[in-house]
């Protein structure tokens, strides 16, 4: 190990940066190994160095220390850490002597706190995920005239005050149900779960807004618990769920059937606007007018043209009759030996008997003639 001297001005020792640095470092490599508690934060890394480096901060005080560790041992761990997790880092204090900057070396780093909450929560909605309790199949559409609405909220709780502020001012006649309970706490999970379920005992229920302001990840950790979670997905009515901000994802927004970003939100979901169903029955209604008077319109022109038809129905039923009576005197004229004999032919009789061969008569008989003008008297040659 270099010794650190001491450069002698009379009865002064004076050190060097570098002395001073190289001395505070030697000394620092002689306390132990140690385990620091912090959140990540500046995480920097980069393919070519042989570090990862960040910072962990006290969020009680904002207090920093700078961290470096291996990137080996780093990307070893899998940790995927990320700004803001939480973690222990166990490992030795030094000082880049070349700055002067103070640091800890870290040799290992593990989750705690609200890691662990995260990798529970992963856990849970994977398993969750896989029985379907967040497909998008099971879920249903919100009823467009509920009768009654269920809230489940806290007592005098923002939340609440926006749901029926916002409902109240789109839909005045709505009727709520609301059921105040724990929304944060150890026992909120539970409360929350049996109100859902008293509510869904009121009759003619047909739609429960689950609603909670926003608040920490502790805060909202009650809306992850899984009973509370399978008691939304097996609701029997549907369920929409207004917790948090809306970055806020816990998991009872993935079973809800609908996810509402705030509490606002909620209220425009779960009712119609009053003001637009007026617009919607004005508009119908003048439809509706529209549509009797051309109806009204298009009978009056057919009325018409019936009363037209029936008004010459006789004049053309007279004109077809004619119209048949002279084509069949027509085909009668035609058949007519009058109009045979017109065409220069004569009907040759012999007593009562029509002459149709010359052998039917003899030489010097009397025969009459008939033309088409009369008649006259012949004797055979």
């Amino acid at each position: 190990m270099m010794k650190v001297e001491a450069t002698a001005y009379g009865d002064r020792k004076v050190f060097s940066v570098s002395a001073f640095n190289r001395g505070i470092a030697t000394w620092l490599q002689r306390l132990p190994t140690v385990w620091v508690e912090g959140e990540v934060t500046e995480l920097k890394r980069h393919p070519r160095w042989q570090s990862v480096f960040f910072t962990l901060k006290d969020p009680a005080d904002g207090a920093c220390l700078g961290v470096s560790m291996p990137r080996g041992q780093f990307d070893g761990l899998r940790l995927e850490l990320a700004d803001g997790d939480c973690v222990h880092a166990y490992g030795r204090p030094e000082l880049y002597a070349a700055r002067g900057e103070f640091r800890l070396r870290a040799l290992s780093l593990e989750r705690f706190g609200l890691g662990d909450h995260l990798a529970a929560l992963e856990r849970l909605r994977r398993k969750l995920a896989s029985e379907g309790l967040f497909a998008a199949d099971r879920k249903r559409a919100l009823p467009v005239w509920p009768r009654k609405i269920g809230l489940v909220t806290g007592n005098d709780a923002a939340a609440k005050r926006d749901v029926l502020t916002g409902i109240r001012s789109r839909f005045p006649p709505a009727r709520v149900v609301v059921a105040e309970t724990y929304v944060q706490g150890p026992r909120a999970a539970a409360a929350v779960t049996e109100a859902l379920r008293r509510l869904c005992e009121v009759p003619e229920l047909d739609v429960v807004v689950v609603a909670r302001g926003g608040g920490s990840f502790e805060d909202l950790l009650p809306f992850s618990d899984e009973r509370l979670v399978r008691a939304i997905a097996t609701c029997p009515v549907p369920v929409v769920s207004a917790v948090g901000h809306e970055q806020d994802t816990p998991l009872c927004d993935l079973a809800a059937d609908v996810r509402a970003s705030t509490p606002t939100a909620a209220a425009r979901l779960v009712v119609p606007d009053l003001g637009e169903l007026h617009e919607r029955l004005e508009r119908a209604r003048g439809g509706l007018g529209h549509g009797a008077r051309r109806a009204l319109e298009l009978k009056i022109t057919r009325l018409g043209q019936a009363h037209e038809r029936l008004r010459r129905a006789p004049e053309l039923l007279v004109e077809r009759r004619r119209a048949s009576l002279e084509q069949a005197a027509g085909r009668l004229r035609a058949l007519s030996p009058k109009a045979t004999l017109n065409r220069g032919y004569a009907i040759v009789r012999a007593g009562e008997t029509i002459v149709r061969s010359a052998a039917a008569v003899e030489s010097d008989e009397r025969i009459d003639v008939e033309v088409s003008d009369g008649r006259f008297g012949a004797r055979v040659e």
